[in-house]
């Protein structure tokens, strides 16, 4: 089940569930396996941003890939972002051996010019091999690498392996019109455009020729209606439900705070056990829990799987 340029839908980046000690919690990665496929997504994304890769060692991160596989009936997707490219190969070699349907790449922040960008994806898809689809990852606001739309269909037009973008460009709506634009005119082939950035634009990136989210809110089942409900020109019904979940979208993608915020969350939500993230990690106030707590109370007020119990 290889990834391709047909990828639509919603491939939510998990988190990495760990035990307050820090061992890595397989229960509880069994249990978000359970609820991304009881939600409809239609991939998953392990070892990502969200996930805290940088925390992990090599046999952490080949086992939280492989048991995913094995939970999940949708394609796998695995980021292999590294510093040298030998550890790239070796990871993606293994989870592709275990199952995955692709890997994603991130650029490293040393990368300036444009001619820099597409080199290092060329050597990227070289070291993991031709055959292994990849997610190029364009993120500025944290990797400080800065695409532009020629430069993507360049990557696209030089790497068959290179099958989805996952665009987390901001602002970055006319980016998504002009990779459409470049379809439209024959002068890059068809990939998808899967958005991330906690979410807090897919209402409109739909709209542009998005084909869905590859991000970690805590409501990845928002998602999917969203996505459905865009896809199904339901334009109005698309933007309530977005809306209803924009304050809890926007607090979460604070910088820094996205990842204990979805932690805390999810474990409100009872997919995780403990919001416990690996050192160092970042801590939530009582004042930010208190915070969270009433923007999930107000989201429940229009959607019930917000009603969740006392914290």
């Amino acid at each position: 089940m290889k990834l391709a340029c047909s990828a639509t839908g919603v491939f939510p980046i998990a988190p990495t569930p760990f035990h307050p000690d820090g061992r890595v919690d397989e229960s509880s990665l069994d249990r978000l396996a359970d609820f991304y496929m009881g939600c409809g997504v239609t991939g998953v994304t392990v070892l990502g941003q969200l996930g805290e890769a940088p925390k992990l060692d090599h046999r952490e991160a080949i086992a939280i890939a492989a048991r995913m596989v094995r939970k999940m009936t949708v394609p796998v997707v695995v980021g292999v972002s590294a510093p040298g490219f030998a550890a790239m190969r070796a990871l993606a070699r293994k989870v592709m051996d275990a199952g995955a349907a692709g890997v994603m790449i991130a650029p490293p922040n040393t990368l300036r010019t444009d001619d820099q960008i597409v080199a290092y994806y060329r050597q990227a898809a070289e070291s993991v091999g031709s055959d292994v689809p990849f997610v190029l990852q364009d993120y500025p606001l944290t990797f400080s690498v800065q695409m532009t739309a020629a430069v993507i269909r360049r990557i696209v037009v030089e790497n068959d392996s290179c099958v989805v973008l996952k665009h987390e460009d901001w602002p970055g709506l006319d980016k998504i019109s002009a990779l459409r634009s470049f379809e439209r005119d024959g002068s890059m082939r068809h990939i998808s455009i899967l958005c991330g950035n906690g979410g807090v634009f897919l209402d409109f990136e739909m709209e542009r020729g998005a084909d869905g989210a590859n991000t970690g809110y805590a409501f990845p089942d928002m998602l999917v209606d969203v996505v459905r409900l865009s896809t199904q020109g339901r334009r109005d019904e698309a933007h309530d439900m977005f809306d209803a979940h924009l304050p809890l979208m926007r607090y979460e993608q604070q910088p820094g705070a996205g990842l204990p915020v979805r932690k805390y969350v999810m474990m409100r939500r009872g997919l995780l056990a403990s919001d416990a993230q690996r050192n160092p990690d970042a801590k939530m106030s009582s004042a930010a829990r208190a915070e969270v707590d009433y923007l999930l109370a107000r989201v429940a007020r229009v959607h019930p799987r917000a009603r969740l119990s006392e914290a």
